[in-house]
């Protein structure tokens, strides 16, 4: 059985990530690129799925790993009962061919270690042919696919796994080198270790040295600006929602989707996390991807798109896969790209606003794709559509999607009237009005005194924070207080915010049907803050806070009763709410400093 998803830690080059278990066991690998098949797949398996472990022999270790300050190098130490060994696991980030390098490092004593690895392309279902170069290099070819792996410690075969059994001095290294290519390609040259540690070292500590955040929290929001450079496709600039696929939403269910493509839902939230932690060049490289992926005609935008703005993204099932903790079916693709979601197009004409209040320099003009889109989006805006949540049942009329078409025209709005921009003004100030009041008067539940997940529901949405946050009203508005306080009484059992209404029965599904939604939660701590109820916000960013792991990732969701975290891992959409709530907190503490909320920059 794979480890709790909370146990893992996550390496990578910005081409790719690994994630990495307390025990030394790297459980889930796609290369050579994050939506490529994966070569290690036990996370959503057996060992027998792929893994790569290197660990003490005995079973009785004491473990405490960390990353090198301001990097992503991950340390892991072995404490057995004669001697203390440290594992140090990190991929240079080359841009060339992909590595892995692994050192094994005698800190005290001497300590027996054991090296495993099973190598399974195609997602667990391919095992490779393997040989043994003149060199002493291991080759493993399976298709398209080659893996080289260099050592200084002798290994040989057992079965189908490769293996090494050896001790470690104090003062002794021992290291592992596995290098990926294609197969047509001639074996890649053998890196030097020294030369990568210290090329990796510099590389992540100057990045991370530019972040600005000057709170009390700073290491932990580096550390998540780090995880959302690590979910960076370093050639196109875009970013994963996260690095797996079907981890559960709830443990045993089949709530299991594909998380390793790039959601338009996150652009303006990830553009404020870059630009107001100090990573302009990231935002534009975010922000130009953006402007390729959503080329062409406005009526084929999708919600997502692949690292390089692929559009096919077929959704199968790889049934010889049990699933994490049998949590079926364990899905590759995924079939939501082809879904209506209307509050993309606002979330796109957002991110370009922001772009512009911030005076981000562009390689190309945005505003004749931005008049496309609002012609386009004049036409749709009062269909139903499969929200923001990527429902898979009837369309409906979601409140969150009719509220950022109705951004779309603001920011249309916004453009001409302060960054003269030239466009059909009247006709955009007509449709934004006609839009809210649609709004304001089949959303919203006067009986209740609250906005509704969709028009004649009863049901509550946490989408529903974010109308103040992107300005559709006031947030002392009554109408919007009386949201907040529903959603306090009804989406809130344990601390944490739910996504979705308890009260409500879905068709999939029987009750609960998942854990309460980190970044749901951090909305919440924003609402507060644009209402002045700074302590409320820091006591729930303290919450979310406190349930990161050892090594400061958080996931998807949480779940209150196993005290768990659960959804894929990690999730930049969380680490993104955290750094966005920590910059609004800090702001708020400090009047001089300016907030990233989107309400206070329009």
């Amino acid at each position: 059985m794979p480890s709790p998803i909370e146990d893992y830690a996550l390496i990578g080059d910005c081409l790719t990530t690994a994630l990495v278990s307390r025990d030394g066991s790297i459980d889930w690998l796609c290369w050579p690129t994050f939506d490529s098949d994966a070569c290690f797949a036990a996370l959503l398996g057996t060992p027998e799925h792929g893994r790569w472990k290197i660990a003490p022999k005995s079973e009785a270790f004491s473990v405490k790993r960390g990353y090198r300050d301001g990097t992503l190098i991950l340390e892991t130490t072995f404490s057995c009962e004669n001697g203390t060994c440290t594992l140090i696991d990190f991929m240079p980030p080359r841009g060339e061919a992909s590595d892995i390098v692994r050192i094994v490092r005698g800190d005290a004593g001497v300590v027996d270690m054991r090296m495993e690895l099973l190598l399974r392309f195609g997602s667990g279902a391919n095992v490779p042919w393997v040989r043994r170069l003149d060199d002493g290099t291991l080759q493993a070819v399976a298709g398209p696919d080659m893996v080289v792996l260099r050592s200084n410690v002798e290994m040989h075969g057992e079965g189908m796994t490769t293996v090494s059994d050896f001790q470690v001095h104090e003062g002794q290294t021992f290291h592992y080198v596995m290098t990926y290519d294609p197969s047509h390609l001639p074996v890649p040259e053998a890196i030097d270790i020294e030369i990568a540690l210290e090329e990796t070292e510099s590389f992540w500590t100057e990045w991370s040295s530019r972040c600005n955040f000057k709170g009390k929290h700073r290491d932990f929001i580096q550390r998540s600006l780090i995880t959302l450079k690590a979910m960076t496709y370093a050639p196109t600039g875009g970013i994963v929602a996260a690095p797996t696929t079907s981890l559960p939403e709830k443990i045993g269910g089949a709530r299991n989707w594909d998380y390793r493509f790039c959601w338009l839902r996150d652009a303006t939230f990830t553009l404020l996390a870059l630009i107001d932690s100090g990573y302009v060049e990231e935002a534009v490289a975010w922000h130009e991807w953006l402007l390729r992926s959503v080329a062409g005609a406005p009526a084929d935008m999708q919600i997502m798109y692949s690292i390089t703005g692929a559009r096919r993204l077929l959704e199968w099932q790889a049934d010889w896969l049990p699933g994490y903790e049998d949590s079926k079916p364990v899905r590759f693709g995924n079939a939501a790209h082809a879904q209506l979601q209307l509050d993309v197009y606002g979330e796109l004409m957002d991110a370009f606003h922001q772009a512009r209040v911030h005076k981000i320099q562009l390689n190309g003009e945005t505003w004749p794709v931005e008049l496309a889109l609002l012609e386009h989006l004049a036409k749709v805006w009062s269909e139903p559509d499969c929200g923001i949540w990527e429902r898979r049942d009837v369309p409906r009329h979601y409140v969150f999607s009719k509220a950022m078409c109705w951004v779309a025209f603001d920011r249309a709005v916004l453009a001409v009237e302060k960054f003269g921009r030239k466009g059909p003004v009247e006709e955009w100030r007509v449709l934004r009005d006609l839009i809210h009041n649609d709004i304001c008067a089949n959303g919203f539940d006067a009986q209740e005194n609250t906005f509704v997940e969709s028009y004649g529901s009863k049901m509550l949405d946490a989408s529903l924070l974010l109308l103040p946050a992107v300005g559709f009203l006031k947030p002392d508005d009554p109408r919007v207080l009386g949201t907040i306080a529903a959603i306090e009484q009804r989406m809130m059992p344990d601390g944490f915010v739910l996504r979705h209404d308890p009260q409500e029965v879905h068709n999939d599904e029987t009750q609960p049907i998942e854990g309460a939604f980190l970044a749901c939660t951090l909305w919440l701590a924003d609402v507060y803050v644009l209402l002045g109820r700074v302590d409320d916000a820091r006591e729930l960013y303290l919450r979310v806070h406190g349930i990161a792991n050892d090594v400061g990732l958080l996931s998807e969701e949480y779940d209150p009763g196993l005290r768990r975290q659960t959804g894929n891992f990690p999730q930049a959409l969380t680490h993104i709410a955290m750094v966005n709530t920590a910059q609004n907190i800090f702001a708020a503490l400090h009047p001089d400093k300016p907030a990233v909320q989107r309400a206070k920059k329009n």
